[in-house]
């Protein structure tokens, strides 16, 4: 995020200086490169499918932009829902999607037999599928794409506030730099630093587990990200294919806190994979690794732009496991407030943090 700030504030000629400060210069333990770098449109709310499509197009473009090939895998997100209120949710949000230019296909038991037969359908009752600008792609490639600007290793201790602005930061290495306008992209950490503020941001880390796994005999064809009723996860990754699930319990972690949840390929994955394909019986992890989200525990949503009282201190938050594939729409979107003080090309109000204060979610129905 504070890469994409950074990067279309060169885009739109901003003549100042912009300073990204990360805590963790080698990324190991960032969201982006513990992700599973996937983009999809299909969401409940019309905003977000408008912020995944510039995403899309954003990362098609990187070979004419930066001579790199992200290699988006159009394969699209396959939801499966086994219940008629499963099966109307698809419908409402396919029929929003659409109407927003996004191509999604509904998809009856018959139809998804027909372009995945490797799947067991008896409990289905409909599919959602993305035909188009949907899949993963090269999530670091993006990363070190955006990258611009001036870059420190350190991190912030402290904000220094003056006639209710932003005036400096304070860094753990006894620098202090003056602020002019202060961007808080933080991921998981960005409570703490609104807390500096004496701003409350509803953002916790919480943590997912990505399991690689081998499967004695793969499905064959262009396979998508299918998301099970149960909330497992899967999709292919080279020869061997990824896995994930919203884990049961799901408590705040420690910043520092990677170990794997071991237990859930057995206990979750495994058992949900198996039951929907004959081909998922015979499997076994190879690789495995845990990401945090930044949780917002309002409403699963980014919290985006100003504060309403602090009014250079803008918000790039909560995007609960969204932030890759959003932040070239965010990037953009935060540019141009700080070079124009509003937004031009996609309005972001109805992610703004008024709603953290006056406690109205704006809820998404699709988390994964």
């Amino acid at each position: 995020m504070g890469s994409a700030v950074a990067y279309f504030l060169k885009e739109l000629g901003f003549d100042g200086s912009v300073l990204v400060i990360e805590r963790d210069g080698s990324y190991a333990q960032s969201s982006t490169a513990l992700s599973a770098s996937g983009i999809r449109q299909q969401f409940s709310s019309s905003l977000n499918v408008k912020i995944s499509q510039f995403g899309a197009e954003f990362i098609k473009g990187a070979t004419d932009r930066w001579s790199v090939d992200l290699h988006l895998r159009e394969n699209g997100y396959l939801y499966l829902a086994s219940t008629s209120d499963g099966a109307q949710v698809l419908r409402e949000n396919q029929a929003m999607q659409v109407s927003a230019g996004a191509d999604i296909a509904l998809l009856e038991p018959a139809e998804i037999a027909t372009k995945f037969p490797h799947l067991r359908l008896d409990d289905i009752q409909l599919g959602a599928h993305g035909q188009s600008n949907e899949g993963w792609f090269d999530g670091v490639g993006l990363m070190q794409g955006l990258r611009t600007g001036e870059y420190i290793q350190d991190e912030v201790v402290g904000l220094d506030l003056e006639n209710g602005r932003v005036s400096g930061v304070k860094l753990a290495s006894g620098r202090a730099v003056e602020c002019g306008v202060f961007v808080n992209a933080a991921g998981p950490r960005a409570a703490v630093i609104a807390g500096m503020a004496g701003i409350d941001i509803p953002v916790e880390a919480r943590k997912r587990t990505n399991f690689l796994f081998d499967c004695m005999e793969a499905p064959v064809g262009d396979l998508p990200l299918m998301i099970d009723p149960t909330g497992v996860w899967c999709r292919p990754e080279g020869k061997h294919f990824l896995t994930g699930c919203a884990p049961t319990d799901d408590p705040v972690v420690a910043f520092d806190d990677f170990e794997p949840r071991h237990d859930e390929f057995e206990e979750i994955i495994w058992p949900a994979l198996a039951a929907r394909s004959e081909n998922f019986e015979a499997i076994k992890p190879i690789r495995f690794w845990s990401g945090h989200y930044a949780y917002n525990t309002l409403d699963q949503n980014a919290v985006i732009g100003p504060h309403p009282e602090i009014v250079n201190f803008l918000f790039a938050n909560g995007f609960s496991g969204h932030g890759l594939q959003q932040s070239p729409a965010v990037g953009r979107a935060l540019a141009e407030w700080i070079c124009y003080g509003e937004y031009r090309s996609l309005d972001f109000s109805s992610l703004g943090y008024e709603r953290i204060v006056t406690n109205t979610p704006l809820l998404e129905r699709c988390v994964i």
